[in-house]
């Protein structure tokens, strides 16, 4: 039997998500923006649920282009309220909004994966926790991380937002070291 980290539990969108995309590096500054924004919406909910709305939320954000969203106003936000398939939180619409701003700047400036991968010097960290209960919810750089998120604009990331973030887009390998995707996503 494959060993898994335990928070994915036996569900297969959540097996999946954990075996192909949690932890895998992601250089591309638009998808980065995407996640960043998923780990917003997911804010008191679980990530599961964000995970089963993810379509949704790609076609009612068509497709997380920032310098679309940076342009829109109160007629997208009223959209997205009336949009069942999302979680419809008018702060989170709205601070996406703002957060495609921020991105735009950060975009303009050095690029938002340049941004991002400069505090761990374009390579991830390598943890090698043993159990899930190792694992910590935030850590100095995630919160160092949100700070200067926070400073460019950027809202819904808080350093536990900003921490899971960057364990999903492989700033940091967080799979327990029994689990057969550390190995891999450490080499």
């Amino acid at each position: 039997m494959t060993e898994r980290c335990g928070w994915c539990g036996t569900e297969p969108i959540y097996v999946t998500y954990h075996d192909t995309e949690w932890g895998v590096p992601e250089y591309d500054a638009r998808a980065l923006w995407e996640k960043l924004i998923l780990d917003g919406f997911q804010a008191g909910l679980s990530w599961i649920t964000i995970l089963k709305k993810r379509d949704a939320f790609r076609a009612a954000f068509e497709g997380f282009h920032p310098e679309m969203i940076a342009r829109w106003g109160e007629p997208e936000v009223a959209r997205l309220l009336a949009d069942p398939g999302i979680v419809r939180s008018r702060a989170k619409i709205e601070a996406t909004i703002g957060n495609a701003r921020a991105w735009l700047a950060i975009a303009e400036d050095e690029g938002f994966d340049q941004f991002l991968w400069r505090y761990v010097d374009g390579r991830p960290l390598q943890n090698k926790f043993r159990t899930m209960a190792d694992v910590p919810a935030q850590t100095p750089l995630s919160e160092r991380i949100s700070k200067d998120l926070k400073k460019a604009g950027f809202r819904f990331a808080g350093p536990t937002i900003t921490y899971a973030f960057m364990q999903a887009v492989g700033l940091v390998n967080d799979h327990i070291v029994t689990c057969h995707r550390h190995a891999p996503l450490s080499a």
